[in-house]
């Protein structure tokens, strides 16, 4: 992969990773299981533990998604707002068509009326690896790390 290559790549799994945190907080799931690799493993379990008090704020999130068919856009079904942010990435090459991310994130969660909460605030990490299929980055596995949970 010469620089300009990887350069390019960088922007492009950029932008994967842009139209997935866009898909999620807009319901849209055609764009989000566009953006995942056929047999994509999404690992959700512990993703809003509090890692200091061990609080599960939604232990209804504690799935695994395994292929982009059996993604769907559950929370926003069940009237649940989400804002996510990525912030920072460390992105390496395994080679030209595979790569590994971990993101700094931020998001945010408005609860429907009646929810325990009225809303979320998680802080941590996506641990993500990437596939280059048919000329297109995908999105191959996913993991969130929390840092901090808060509810309010």
């Amino acid at each position: 992969m010469t620089e300009t290559e990887r350069l390019l790549a960088i922007e492009e799994i950029k932008s994967v990773k842009a139209k997935y945190l866009r898909g999620v907080d807009t319901g849209d799931s055609d764009l989000v299981r566009g953006i995942l690799a056929e047999d994509c493993v999404l690992d959700y379990n512990g993703c809003w533990v509090d890692p200091a008090s061990g609080h599960d704020f939604m232990p209804a999130m504690n799935v695994v998604v395994h292929g982009n068919g059996s993604w769907s856009s559950a929370l926003s079904k069940m009237g649940i707002v989400t804002v996510h942010h990525c912030h920072n990435v460390e992105l390496e090459f395994a080679s030209d068509s595979s790569a590994s991310a971990i993101w700094s994130m931020t998001d945010r969660f408005f609860m429907p009326a009646g929810s325990e909460y009225s809303r979320l605030t998680g802080f941590g990490y996506y641990h993500e690896t990437y596939l280059k299929i048919d000329g297109a980055w995908k999105i191959k596995t996913t993991r969130v790390a929390r840092l901090r949970c808060e509810g309010a």
